[in-house]
């Protein structure tokens, strides 16, 4: 009996072909196969008087794969569609049941979290029907963005040169925006400190006449100064003891924030790695996914994994380690995965370094020491607090020492560890300070939004889905709504320009909570207490008004100026946009058609010294875009244009592809590819 299993990822596909038997062939999608169709009513691909039902199309590069699949299937005897774990990956597996005509034959879904071979042979000794409430979600998802992300870029395009625009890539911008706002209105308030200085050490004013000693100028700090005694009494010592507790598996979320804090990876980069680790590394004799699925919102462990991780605990640094706490589960919907631990606790970050590049590693070795301190014990702190009067004046010091590590044996080296010696004292105890400072303050605006701080702030406000927070941040960047300084977002003009217009016309969808909102019935409509057709109808025909209000009453966003006069008319001159990029021309448009003419001198495009891969006659060259939403973004294409048109993928490098021996390139976000990626899938940090 011939059995075809189709997966997401060749690489994927590689990994599980070498845990089923030669009666099965595994073949790959890579990725979506169809998308909602660009025809009918404003081009969404729905059929907006029968029910909103939408209408797709083949993707356009995966006509061939299609066929390949199809042949195949059609010569199998069974179909076992073995796509991601998620709704998307549910939704994949449907689009694929839909366009290989499967219904005559057996066809399977099946699903696996982890890359092993117990773990594949499991899910496909259990097999089960595609999940039409998680295809309906993934579906409305994708009905709503396109209604969106149709309409209203449009409309933004048209009116003030904006992209793009989403439900949820806009709600991540009006934050950074929103905290901008609040960075400009903050007035610094100045304060003082006071630190009495003894001989071995330091301690701060907190306390005057029995309340918080506040100290808003250099005259309070000097008048107190004046009265103040050297001569203190100690006047209390108090000790207690402080457990810290281990942090849970990663999530997708914490994984993307703790990678760019610890790491210095963007989102994009720690998705790319850990997809790599989770589809397959070849160790010596097999090949096997050394993590669970990256994108989650849960941080449970199943029992598989608990046991021998708690003997491996026990082993290595002893039984009083081991926690006797039971491990908390996720909190909402993607609960029926894990949180990402190693899928095997015998694959150690030390037996598998060879194994993998350096980033890979250093990826690893997070999550695995991660996974293995939650199971561990808090570490316990010895905390103290002394207390010294002079008058009515309190000064305290603080200090603390480690009395036992617990879980930080494990992980120590990703947190920070604080002791600070405290002096020898006694209560009652009268000693001399030997002087006193004052230092000068102010108190501080909130603070810009890091990436990885973004990606926290859209989890707590539930905005977006793990799968969607890389992307989110990726557009933010791409379309130039945000700058990037000292690794802190700043929007842009243009950004704040697109938040000021979505605020004036359309604060009732494009806000936090209701895209928090939409994210909870996206749930309901996967577990089916919620109507699909509804909900789409609903937004429908609360959003279009909008669209066309705004159509009617935003003003279209004036020219810049240059700066100078016609020299036919003498009205201003102003910058505009032609899809061969900017240009200077009169303001009187149409009654005068003076256009400045560019003398600059054609600037020759960089050569990379690289032979074109197409052609093998010209030679790759760094261009930059004058047209289109990529206007301003570096490419690299064939000095043989038009007679060749190859535009690689990337940067290229000095390095054939490992797999096909094609040409790597370098992308703008550090990943090293292949640059044929519609036939080969090779991709790793850089």
């Amino acid at each position: 009996m011939k059995k075809l299993v189709i997966v997401e990822s060749p690489s994927k596909s590689k990994t599980i072909k070498q845990y089923l038997g030669s009666d099965f062939e595994v073949l790959s999608s890579k990725g979506h196969i169809r998308d909602l169709s660009i025809s009918g009513v404003g081009g969404l691909g729905l059929d907006i008087d029968n029910n909103f039902a939408p209408k797709y199309d083949i993707i356009a590069n995966k006509e061939r794969i299609v066929k390949e699949l199809a042949k195949a299937a059609k010569k199998a005897d069974e179909i076992y569609l073995a796509t991601d774990p998620d709704r998307e990956g549910e939704a994949i597996s449907w689009h694929l049941e839909q366009v290989l005509d499967a219904k005559n034959k057996p066809t399977y879904r099946v699903i696996f979290n982890e890359v092993t071979k117990q773990a594949v042979r499991a899910a496909f000794d259990n097999p089960r029907e595609i999940d039409h409430g998680l295809v309906s979600s993934q579906e409305t998802r994708r009905i709503l963005d396109r209604i969106i992300g149709f309409k209203l870029s449009k409309l933004l395009q048209n009116k003030i040169k904006s992209k793009s625009a989403g439900r949820v890539q806009s709600a991540a911008l009006k934050i950074i925006v929103d905290r901008e706002k609040e960075i400009e209105a903050f007035t610094p308030e100045e304060y003082w400190k006071i630190q009495a200085v003894f001989s071995d050490f330091e301690a701060e004013l907190t306390n005057l006449e029995k309340k918080r000693a506040k100290l808003p100028d250099e005259a309070a700090a000097d008048a107190l100064l004046e009265k103040l005694s050297k001569t203190f009494t100690v006047e209390s010592i108090k000790e207690r003891e402080r457990k810290r507790a281990p942090k849970p598996p990663y999530t997708t979320s914490s994984l993307q924030q703790e990678a760019s804090n610890r790491l210095g990876f963007s989102s994009q980069k720690t998705m790319m790695i850990a997809q790599k680790l989770y589809e397959g590394i070849d160790l010596q004799n097999e090949t096997v996914g050394l993590i669970t699925y990256m994108r989650t919102d849960s941080t449970r462990m199943s029992t598989s994994f608990i046991e021998p991780a708690k003997q491996h605990i026990a082993h290595i640094y002893g039984n009083d380690f081991v926690s006797r706490r039971k491990p908390k589960g996720g909190k909402k919907g993607q609960d029926a995965h894990e949180g990402i631990r190693p899928t095997d606790v015998k694959y150690t970050p030390e037996t598998v370094k060879s194994h993998l590049n350096r980033d890979e590693y250093r990826l690893y070795k997070m999550i695995y020491l991660r996974a293995l301190a939650s199971l561990m014990r808090s570490a316990r702190f010895t905390s103290t607090t002394i207390r010294l009067e002079t008058g009515a004046a309190v000064f305290k010091l603080r200090g603390q020492y480690l009395t036992f590590p617990g879980y930080l044996k494990a992980s120590g080296e990703y947190e920070t560890i604080e002791d600070k010696a405290i002096p020898k004292l006694k209560e009652g105890q009268v000693i001399d300070a030997e002087a006193f400072t004052k230092s000068q303050h102010f108190t501080q605006a909130p603070a810009r939004f890091t990436e990885a701080k973004l990606i926290k702030e859209m989890e707590e406000l539930g905005i977006g889905r793990p799968s969607t927070y890389s992307q989110t941040v990726s557009t933010l960047k791409n379309r130039k709504y945000v700058a990037v300084e000292d690794k802190k977002f700043i929007p842009t003009e243009q950004g704040r320009l697109t938040i000021e217009k979505l605020d004036a016309y359309f604060s009732r969808i494009i806000n936090v909570d209701y895209t928090a909102h939409m994210e909870k019935v996206l749930d309901d409509i996967a577990t089916r207490e919620t109507e699909q057709t509804q909900i789409i109808s609903d937004f429908y025909h609360t959003f279009v008004p909008l669209v066309d209000k705004a159509n009617k009453e935003m003003e279209k966003a004036p020219p810049k100026l240059t700066g100078e006069a016609c020299p036919k008319c003498e009205r201003p001159m102003v910058f505009r946009e032609s899809k061969y990029g900017t240009f200077e021309a009169c303001s009187g448009y149409p009654d005068c058609k003076y256009i400045k003419p560019n003398n600059t001198p054609k600037e020759e495009p960089t050569s990379t010294g690289v032979t074109c891969p197409a052609c093998g006659k010209g030679t790759i060259v760094e261009r930059t875009s004058t047209r289109g939403r990529n206007k301003g973004n570096t490419f690299y294409a064939c000095n043989n244009f038009p007679r060749c048109k190859h535009i690689m993928s990337g940067r290229p490098i000095d390095e054939p592809c490992p797999s096909c021996a094609k040409p790597l390139v370098e992308t703008n976000d550090g990943i090293i590819q292949c640059d044929d990626q519609e036939t080969c899938q090779y991709r790793r940090a850089s």
